[in-house]
Order: structure tokens, then sequence, then C-alpha cells
């Protein structure tokens, strides 16, 4: 008889969500159901009349982790609903910027998924914050990619959280000669550090990969060679950057978008029948308790040709790749692959850049309604905008961001796991969901309402 587990939270990523997991009698995911429960964000709701040069930075504060994806996104919807077509070097400098994110984000996620890791030779579990080593070199080599992530970041965009250079019609300012010599030099700094990191965590999770158990709990569980295997498709726009409605030939169709409310998607309401107080950490929710993902759902569930498809380093790499590994360990793989590129990429924008060119379009029409998107290729996946802008202010405003996205596909991905390793198949997800919380479920008596925050 199948019995319900609840993980909440759920830990080591951005925001805060849950499990839900129906297992069976050996303790094997029939069902499980990830969801938010994040604050909603409401900033389609706060969009409405703004100025289009508004918008993109109150959709940067959506999160201090996505900042940069979320504006150039935002940003490239206000173009592509007003018609405005960038310079080519204010499109380059957006590239670097993108760049520098990834590879900061990227650096981050090693730390938060290390600790599920164990060293390759041995049964010890990985403490990133051990003063031996090797970690402790692995530690320093993921803070300085990082440094070097959010340096270049500060210099192209300004700041390194939320970029003020960044603006509708391009950017506020080019780099100087001595700015694009230090972008290249940390770059160039970058690059064995980068090949170093990748070398490391690919040997590490396929470590993971090839054993037969991990200990949770305080006791051994199997680790079977289909962890996180899904059947759903993926969704990409571009292998670094992105894609918008004023490209020649877009790779992203909003007709084929269909999002469904949470209550169509998630469990109904689930007594909670297994507890273990030996879960990290404090244990799982006590039995007895009630679980309702389809009311307690935070975002809703975005389909793409009529399924869910999961976005991110995975999806880029086998869109254009022809990448095929599977399952957790697959995609935590694919993120270390994306390294090199995102330095080389830096590396080829900078040397292409004129500093002396112009960064600002030299018209930016008001617009007239008309919607437009913008996809962007984030760290964790593809973020995607909509805007409609009429005369300056914002009529409409939406964001499908990666998490959103996964977090069907990650639900499907849980089944014929131990529930003692969902949480290993979700951090491989690298969620961040403060990004994809816009929903609220609500009735007169704080029970049911179908009001979505964006529209």
């Amino acid at each position: 008889m199948s019995k319900v587990v609840e993980i909440s939270p759920t830990t080591r990523h951005e925001g805060h969500s849950k499990l839900v997991l129906k297992v069976n009698d050996e303790g094997i995911i029939e069902r499980g159901d990830w969801l938010s429960i994040t604050p909603v964000r409401g900033v389609e709701k706060l969009a409405i009349g703004k100025t289009y040069e508004q918008v993109p930075k109150i959709a940067s504060r959506v999160c201090g982790i996505c900042p940069i994806a979320h504006t150039l996104a935002a940003t490239e919807a206000m173009e592509a609903s007003m018609g405005v077509e960038i310079p080519d070097d204010a499109y380059l400098l957006r590239i670097i910027l993108q760049c520098a994110n990834r590879l900061h984000s990227h650096a981050l996620h090693d730390i938060l998924a290390l600790p599920d890791m164990y060293l390759p030779g041995t049964d010890s579990k990985i403490n990133p914050f051990s003063p031996e080593e090797p970690v402790r070199s692995v530690a320093k080599r993921i803070q300085t990619l990082r440094m070097i992530g959010q340096t270049i970041g500060e210099i192209v965009g300004g700041e390194a959280v939320h970029p003020s250079n960044t603006r509708v019609g391009g950017m506020y300012k080019n780099i100087t000669p001595r700015a694009r010599t230090k972008i290249y030099d940390l770059a160039k700094q970058a690059l064995p550090l980068a090949r170093a990191q990748m070398e490391f965590m690919i040997a590490v999770f396929e470590n993971y990969g090839k054993r037969d158990w991990a200990e949770m709990c305080g006791r051994e569980v199997t680790i079977p060679k289909t962890l996180g295997f899904h059947d759903q498709g993926y969704m990409a726009t571009d292998p670094c950057y992105g894609s918008s409605s004023l490209d020649e030939h877009p790779t992203w169709d909003p007709a084929r978008w269909l999002e469904v409310r949470p209550w169509d998607w998630y469990m109904g309401e689930e007594e909670i029948t297994l507890e273990d107080p030996a879960y990290p950490v404090g244990g799982t929710t006590k039995a007895g308790g009630k679980a309702w993902p389809q009311m307690q759902a935070c975002t809703g569930v975005p389909l793409y040709d009529g399924q869910p498809v999961e976005v991110g380093p995975r999806a880029r790499l086998a869109t254009y790749r022809n990448y095929d590994r599977k399952g957790a360990i697959g995609l935590n793989i694919a993120r270390e692959m994306e390294y090199m590129d995102s330095v080389y990429k830096m590396i080829e924008a900078a040397d292409a850049i004129n500093t002396s060119g112009s960064v600002v379009a030299d018209v930016i029409p008001q617009g007239d309604g008309s919607i437009g998107w913008a996809a962007n290729e984030a760290p964790r996946g593809t973020d995607v905008h909509l805007a409609k802008v009429r005369n300056g202010k914002v009529e409409w405003f939406s964001m499908l961001v990666p998490t959103t996205w996964n977090f069907p596909t990650c639900s499907r991905a849980l089944t014929g796991a131990p529930w003692e390793l969902a949480e290993v198949i979700v951090r491989a997800y690298d969620p961040c969901v403060s990004c994809a919380t816009h929903m609220i479920v609500l009735d007169e008596d704080n029970r049911l309402v179908a009001q979505k925050l964006l529209e």
C-alpha cells in the first residue's frame, strides 16, 4: 500500500519548495510532486502602467541570483514589443554580461551540489568548506571563478547583481579600451580554472553515478542507474544567448506554449503517513498532517507542444550538440560542460567589440501595444518574458522563468527513485524558486480561487 512522505522545505537551492512523494513499501517513488511554497512575487502586476525603462529593473528584483538574465529578457521583451533594433556593440556587451553571469552561477551550483557527492575512491561525502585538500583548493577555485564572473559583470553591467548599464535600446555606456583589456585578462585567467573545475566536477558526478549506494538517514540507500530519468522533451533557444520575436527566424513560438493550473496537474489532498526524523535537516514532516499540492503550489504549469519540457544546460546541449546523457548525473555533467564555452565566448566578444562604437539605438519607438517576447538562455534555462508596450507604458507583462518550466519535468523525473534521494534530483536542476513563483490560491475562506497574478 502506498505511503506519503513530505520533505518541506527542500534545501540547498534558492527559494522555498517542497516535495510530496507517494512511495511503495520499498520506499520507491510512485508519484512525486515538487512545488513552490515561496510567497507570491507579483512582478507582472507591478509592471502594469510602468514605463518600459522601469519594468526591467523591477523584473531583476525577483531574485538576487538571476537578475542579469531577467534584466536582459525583460529589456529585450520591451524592445521586441516596440520594434527596437540595438547596435552590434551593445549586443556584444550583453553577450559578455550573459556569459559572466553563467560562469558565476554554475560555480555557485557546484557548492550546493557537492555535499551530496563523494570524493572518488572513498565513502566520504564532500564538505565544500573543509580545510582539507583537495576540497580546500576546489572551494578556492570556485570562489575565484565566481569573483571573475561578478567582476566582469560589474565592468560591463555597472553592477554585479542588478545591472544598471543595460537599457531599452542597447546600453547606456560602452566600455573603455582599458576595461576591454581587463575583461580579456580576467577571462584568460578563468580558462585554466574553468577547465580544472569542469574536470573535477565531472569526475565527482561520474563517481556518484557508478556507486551502488549513498548514505542517507543513517543507512545505505541504493542509487538506481536511472536516477532522475524522464521521458519529457527539451526546450532551448540558443547554445548561449537566446532569441526574440524580432529575429528573422525566432527559435521559440508562443503559439506552442500553454499554461495550465496547478490543480489540473498536482496531486489532491493527501494524508502524510510516513515520517523519518533522521532525514537531514530536522526530519521529514510528521505523519498525520495533510499535504495538498493542488492548492499549495504557487506556480502555473507551462507546457510546450502540450507537454512539460526540461530547460537548462542539458536542454541546450541536447538541442544543439546531440548530448544524450539522461538523469540527474547527466544534467549535472552538462552544466559543467558549459564552463569553457562561457569563457571562450567572453573572449570572442571582447575581441570583436569596438569600444568607440555606438551602443544606443538611434530611434526608440514608444510602442503600439503589439506583443513582443524575448527568451534568454539563463544559467538555469530558457527565461521567456512577454510584453505589450503602448506609448511608453507597459500594458501587459509575463515571465516564464526556467524553474517554472522545470517544476513539472522534475516532478516526473522523481518516479522510480528512493524517496531519500529526491532532493539529489531536484538539486540537479539548480532551481531558483523565487523567480518561478507567480500564482496565489485563495478564496474568501483563504482556500481556493483561480486567480493568476499573470494577467
